[in-house]
């Protein structure tokens, strides 16, 4: 249960950081947003909600490939 928990703080993070505008954003600010957004990922992966987008995000892109052929 702590991985989610700790997944929805950094969403809530990374939600807060992207409603910023662009241009005030420095270099460190986007790569930091990048190391947040990697380390969502790693917690969301394993669990059956991280299972589920992965599923979706692969019948999407399976279907846009089939689209374009």
């Amino acid at each position: 249960m702590l991985t989610i928990n700790v997944a929805v703080l950094l969403v809530v993070i990374v939600v807060l950081r992207l409603r910023r505008r662009t241009e005030a954003r420095s270099r460190f600010d986007e790569k930091m947003t990048v190391v947040i957004l990697l380390a969502l990922g790693v917690m969301l992966a394993p669990t059956e909600v991280g299972q589920g987008i992965a599923n979706f995000l692969g019948q999407l892109v399976n279907g846009v490939s089939k689209a374009n052929q």
